[in-house]
């Protein structure tokens, strides 16, 4: 391309993007000729969020692989800390993950992480989770799940934020609900 001469070149090109281009270029947003170009296999993976069962092993995997890099012993992760992960929705997907299981490995100090290691950012507001649609009762759901790590877990100051009983929240934590 560009050129009046041919040269042979053996490459493969790998693709990402949150957009589906079709679309993008069906509204000409996007090049239609570069879109042939690039136009392969399409592999749609979902977010995190959708796929729960792959958390915890990308988890341990994140962990194993930087307790490696960085010659740490072989780190395991406690089971409130496997219940903390799978609650957490992930807006950062897999790189969120990666880099909490790294943190998350360097705070651990017995060969174990244990709950209190994992740490979310912060910075993630719950304008985030109004991008997505779902039922009132997930978003009551994660608006109280927020809160609860938000205040380290204290119900009482939770209920008294949300202006909520605070049976509700111990009835949503017995049922497993957040």
């Amino acid at each position: 391309m560009g050129s009046n001469q041919v040269v042979k070149i053996d490459v493969r090109l790998i693709v990402a993007t949150h957009r589906d281009l079709a679309d993008e270029v069906r509204k000409k947003a996007f090049r239609e000729d570069l879109y042939f170009r690039l136009l392969g296999l399409p592999i749609k993976v979902p977010p995190l969020r959708q796929r729960s069962n792959d958390i915890i092993l990308l988890a341990k995997f994140f962990a194993d692989e930087f307790a490696k890099e960085n010659k740490i012993d072989k780190i395991s992760i406690s089971s409130e800390a496997q219940k903390k992960l799978m609650k957490y929705p992930f807006p950062g997907n897999v790189r969120e993950l990666r880099a909490i299981m790294e943190l998350a490995t360097v705070m651990s100090d017995a060969g174990i992480i244990e709950e209190d290691h994992i740490n979310f950012n912060s910075a993630t507001t719950l304008s985030d989770m109004m991008m997505e649609e779902t039922t009132l009762k997930e978003y009551t759901n994660r608006i109280i799940q927020h809160f609860l790590q938000k205040y380290d877990n204290n119900v009482l100051l939770v209920a008294e934020k949300l202006d909520i009983g605070k049976s509700t929240i111990y009835r949503m934590l017995k049922n497993e609900e957040i």
